[in-house]
């Protein structure tokens, strides 16, 4: 009997290899497990990323999956495969996979033999009813060392930056995004690539993905010497950035809602009057009129009733303009009557709810017929994109997508059952924004290059930093705890390949600051002063520097004038980004050219500095920006405020840290503060603002005011600074201010370009490269590459060396005209 069992493993291990071998023409291994459970496939879409597909190996009809993240086609790479025993071992240049020939488990190592990650169980549980019946239940555990860090997941609102020990639901909603993939402090990521509301749990005996429907379990594992790297690897898979007009990087306003054209216009000529920076300001809702014409897509209002001269005039202020367009539609509207008739409309309950406006509760009794759009449809995107162009033909400058994750209100376990173009919603419930914001994008692209697409968007999904897009978190609450959860936020959403994020500056439901709830009075109040400045200083360092929310307008006159400290710091904040242009605009190249980020949790530039993989309240901005925002009230006492915003729009409850009335507080702004920042081991630092030179590896103390905040410059660094401006492109960068922080040999590409085109597709731009040797205190700055209509054919630079400890700077100036200048000190 011994003596048959062995022939039969014998015969089933030689059947798995040749198996194996037979279809591996194509970087594509099929095997069938020993036990006869499962079926896998394994696709090397490069040497350093590779697809797992698992089969219950009953299923007979297997259609190919067409994913809707990733754009990536496998390769041609070399895979050598070699067995042993009970094992089937694939090697490409850059990664190992040692597959289990009994149970089909699989363990990751790299290229020098470190393991990363070992499978545990696959589960496949069989749905018996539904929309979904015959499809599975998905599950793929995993063995990750007991300390090891891991990131992403999206934008989460739990205020770790870690996501250790984390159990959860990932699905869309308003102030969350669900993103299933993470990467690891090791060099490896992972993206589970389902698209149905997907539970994550890390626990002590294994990590796991389960998807609620799926046909098959289906994961990217890819590698990387650094977290730029497994970056890099997700934006090869899932697609790359587009690079961002310049005037998105100043500053924006917004408000909700500005009620009329003449109060938009208002906004932008005090900005111009005041002397206050602004790019951009955003009409919000209602634009359109009643809610029974939700999203029309015109303006229907008869406060907006001349709206070409609101844009026209908007672009002669040199500012920009973005609308808010929704997925969804009143009953009344052009877009709900073709979709319907095409049976494009789903039938849960989104926002709103009553066609009645500015009443709380919703007078159900009068519903309002808002239906959400399937954006799963090529159809439907195409009837969307048709009604926009009406607003589109006015000159607006991008969009602000709201809802699109959407709006699921009331939810019903009935309602995941609904048809869409792609099989029931449960199925592919999260990628609702990766697919309405990309309908956009496409359809935008392919009707003009002459302005790049800019979208604003609730919601994301694995993918959609191809699309244009900007995510911001969501209506999250006016707090201090809330600004705290922003940083790991954006860093998390960061580390999944999405490197455009924003918040609220100040948070959206700020009504518990006011005297009373709609009076607007929480710009005197110094609580909500303090915490609006902070937030402001967090935002100046955000891909995206935008000021929202209700209950108050958030406008800097409501806070004072010039020469009052909580003005004057909300006015450095804004004046010192249009200072950051030049690198923020530079840095934008490397994000969409060499797939860097904006903004860096201290573990994707030192990973070995253990202190910095939980950091959760500082982040690099760039390369060379430390950033460490003051987030706990130092003048007055804290508020906390909490909001559902299910239970009721414009519904905030408050408990007061004291019961002293803080409009009556009597607060000195201009007393110095101090506040704990972390350096970074390996690296020296300057204080931003003192040119004070500190040993990383350290905590140190910082002396603050209202209107600063730590902020630190890594040695090496070469940073550009832009001219004095009131919108981005007002002045050319013909005299720009370049520091050099000694310390460390570094560099620095200054990029340019015609600042809103795609152009720059067609290597219309220029680059200018910057190199410091700090042994020989030598300043190169290279040959101008490269060439652009209006580029500047001759400037200057003002070169200025920072000397640690002392606030003046050894400066020179430099003539340029694209040849090679070496400076020497």
């Amino acid at each position: 009997m011994k003596q048959i069992t062995v022939f039969l493993w014998m015969l089933l291990a030689s059947s798995f290899l040749l198996y194996a071998q037979t279809n591996s023409g194509e970087n594509r291994i099929n095997l069938t497990t020993v036990d006869g459970q499962t079926e896998c496939q394994i696709i090397f879409y490069a040497p350093d990323i590779v697809r797992i597909l698992k089969y219950p190996a009953s299923i007979t009809n297997r259609p190919e999956k067409q994913s809707l993240s990733v754009t990536l086609q496998p390769e041609a790479t070399e895979v050598l495969r070699h067995e042993g025993n009970n094992l089937l071992t694939l090697k490409s240049s850059a990664l190992t996979l040692t597959i289990n020939k009994r149970d089909g488990s699989i363990a990751f190592t790299n290229v020098r033999g470190k393991r990363l990650l070992r499978e545990t169980s696959s589960q496949f549980t069989c749905r018996q009813e539904g929309a979904d019946q015959g499809s599975y239940i998905v599950r793929q555990g995993f063995r990750l060392d007991k300390e090891e860090p891991i990131y992403g997941l999206g934008i989460l609102q739990n205020g770790k930056m870690s996501q250790r020990g984390e159990d959860r639901v990932l699905v869309q909603g308003n102030v969350e995004d669900a993103v299933p993939f993470f990467q690891s402090v090791k060099g490896y990521g992972l993206f589970w690539d389902n698209y149905s509301p997907t539970r994550f749990a890390d626990k002590p005996e294994e990590t796991f993905f389960e998807s609620e429907v799926g046909d098959c379990i289906d994961y990217y594992f890819m590698v990387g010497e650094q977290a730029d790297d497994v970056v890099a690897a997700m934006r090869r898979l899932t697609g790359s950035v587009p690079m961002l007009p310049l005037w998105t990087y100043g500053f924006w306003q917004s408000r909700e809602r500005y009620r009329s054209q003449e109060e938009l216009l208002e906004v932008v000529h005090r900005h111009r009057e005041l002397g206050v920076p602004l790019d951009g300001i955003i009409q919000d809702w209602q634009y359109w009129g009643n809610n029974y014409l939700w999203n029309a897509m015109e303006f229907m209002n008869s406060e907006f009733n001349e709206p070409q001269q609101m844009v026209d005039e908007v672009h002669r202020q040199h500012a920009h303009l973005i609308i808010s367009i929704w997925s969804s539609f009143g009953p009344q509207t052009k877009p709900y009557r073709d979709l319907a008739e095409k049976g494009l409309l789903f039938n849960f309950s989104t926002w709103p709810q009553s066609g009645i406006s500015e009443q709380w509760p919703p007078r159900m009794d009068y519903p309002s017929g808002v239906r959400v759009y399937d954006a799963y449809s090529p159809v439907a995107r195409d009837i969307y994109w048709k009604h926009l162009t009406r607003l589109y033909d006015f000159g607006l400058d991008g969009w602000w997508m709201d809802s699109t994750e959407p709006d699921h209100l009331d939810f019903k376990p009935e309602d995941m059952e609904t048809p869409t173009a792609l099989g029931s919603f449960r199925r592919v419930r999260n990628a609702y924004p990766l697919m309405s914001v990309n309908g956009v994008y496409d359809h935008q692209r392919a009707v003009s290059s002459d302005k790049r697409v800019f979208i604003l968007t609730r919601s994301a999904f694995a993918g959609q930093q191809r699309t244009g897009a900007n995510t911001w978190s969501g209506d999250v609450n006016s707090s201090w705890e809330t600004l705290r959860c922003q940083i790991p936020a954006g860093l998390n959403f960061t580390l999944t390949g999405n490197p455009n994020f924003n918040t609220d500056i100040g948070g959206f439901f700020s009504g518990g600051y006011n005297r009373t709830y709609a009076d607007g009075s929480a710009t005197r109040n110094p609580l909500f002063q303090e915490l609006y400045v902070r937030w402001m200083q967090f935002g100046l360092f955000n891909p995206m520097m935008r000021s929202h929310g209700t209950d108050m307008k958030r406008e800097i006159y409501y806070f004072g004038q010039s020469g009052e400290p909580v003005y004057d710091a909300i006015e450095q904040a804004i004046r010192m980004r249009y200072s950051l242009l030049p690198y923020i605009y530079s840095t934008s190249w490397q994000v969409t050219s060499r797939h860097s980020s904006f903004m860096r949790a201290l573990v994707m530039d030192f990973p070995e500095d253990r202190k910095g993989w939980n950091c959760n309240d500082q982040f690099l901005f760039g390369s060379s920006l430390l950033v460490a925002p003051v987030l706990e009230a130092q003048y007055t006492p804290e508020k906390i405020i909490s909001t559902d915003e299910m239970e009721g729009w414009n519904q905030s409850s408050s408990a007061q840290a004291s019961e002293t009335d803080p409009f009556n507080l009597h607060v000195d702004f201009t007393a110095p503060r101090r506040s704990e920042v972390y350096l970074p081991a390996g690296t020296q630092w300057y204080d931003f603002w003192t040119n004070a030179r500190f040993k990383g590896g350290q905590t140190i103390e910082k002396e603050t005011t209202l209107a600063t905040i730590p902020l630190y410059v890594r040695a090496g660094s070469i940073l550009p600074l832009g001219p004095d401006v009131q919108y981005a492109t007002e002045k050319p960068w013909d005299d720009l201010e370049i520091r050099v922080y000694p310390g460390a040999d570094g560099e620095f590409t200054l990029y340019e370009d015609e600042f809103d085109n795609y152009n720059y597709e067609k290597g219309a731009y220029t680059t200018i490269p910057f190199r410091w040797d700090d042994r020989t205190r030598t300043l190169t700055i290279g040959e101008r590459k490269g060439n652009y209509p209006g580029m500047l054919q001759q400037r200057r630079f003002r070169i200025a060396l920072v000397q640690a400890g002392q606030a003046a700077m050894d400066m020179r100036e430099v003539a340029y005209e694209g040849g090679e200048v070496t400076l020497k000190w």
